[in-house]
């Protein structure tokens, strides 16, 4: 019988020693408070096996990307019952490997941890902005009585001093919509997206600071590619289009560390896990790109 590693791409150990790994997936199952579909916490395994199962040369850039190394974490899961608490958890996880010169991956879970690796980020690199691929606002002030709900996690951003581009929304309150307003956020909605390429979205990235964050919550693509999520919702992104968007934004600005959520996998359906890990491995090419074309 074959051994199978562990890991993201089931790669050698020369390829995924953490030591010698520019990239680091960090799998957190965490799940509290989701409130429709459920299964946040089994997206990090889903994503890691469907990786096992992909192609490992990129034909787009000409290159395997796991030639840089990837190195695969043990799950994380906070100890601490109080969100507030948990997501500092994350945070300082987080912090670790941001600190120690990696480019981290987190996988989760819900989009509730968002705010730990964000806060990470921003201990390490004082001003960052957030560029955000998802089909909710996620700007309530509070949901289901905690104002660490996954449905609250960008208004935490907004409100941590975070400068915000959100890219595909096309859920959310009234009282979301006219926070959106009164703060002038940045919004390119679902409606928008067929018009909006790699060219509008390098205008509004000129409006950002040079680091960034990526949130890139899995229900922004459109359902028909992308059933396994918790509160699918009509519309939004589609593979390509979206590939040249990201590859933009790693061309234009430095991301400094992302996350890939509320993956919530259906057992006889694995295409939304297949699409999950590939574009995790898409992300982590550009990243190469964008850093190699930078010097």
């Amino acid at each position: 019988m074959s051994f199978l590693p562990p890991n993201f791409g089931q790669l050698p150990p020369e390829e995924s020693d953490y030591a010698t790994s520019r990239f680091v997936i960090l799998p957190v199952p965490f799940e509290r408070t989701t409130s429709y579909g459920k299964g946040t916490a089994n997206g990090p395994a889903a994503i890691v096996r469907a990786s096992q199962s992909m192609e490992l040369y990129d034909e787009e850039l000409g290159a395997e990307i796991a030639a840089h190394g990837i190195a695969t974490l043990p799950p994380f899961l906070p100890e601490s019952f109080g969100m507030e608490a948990a997501i500092a958890e994350i945070r300082a996880e987080a912090r670790t490997h941001i600190a120690a010169g990696k480019r981290l991956l987190v996988l989760g879970g819900e989009h509730s941890l968002t705010l730990g690796p964000v806060r990470a980020a921003a201990d390490l690199h004082g001003e960052i902005g957030v560029v955000q691929f998802d089909a909710h606002a996620d700007l309530r002030e509070e949901y289901e009585g905690t104002p660490y709900s996954h449905a609250s996690v960008m208004r935490r951003v907004v409100e941590d001093g975070h400068p915000t581009l959100a890219i595909g929304i096309r859920s959310l309150s009234r009282p979301e919509a006219d926070f959106a307003r009164e703060r002038r956020l940045d919004i390119v909605w679902g409606h928008e997206l067929a018009a909006f390429g790699p060219e509008a979205l390098a205008a509004r990235l000129e409006r950002l600071p040079e680091r960034i964050y990526l949130t890139f919550d899995i229900d922004y693509f459109d359902p028909a590619l992308v059933p396994a999520t918790g509160t699918p919702e009509p519309g939004g992104g589609h593979w390509y289009p979206t590939l040249a968007l990201l590859r933009e934004l790693f061309r234009r600005k430095r991301v400094v560390a992302m996350d890939l959520v509320e993956l919530a996998p259906f057992g006889p359906l694995p295409a939304s896990d297949f699409l999950a890990a590939k574009l995790a491995y898409k992300c982590m090419g550009y990243w190469a790109e964008g850093e190699r074309r930078a010097g």
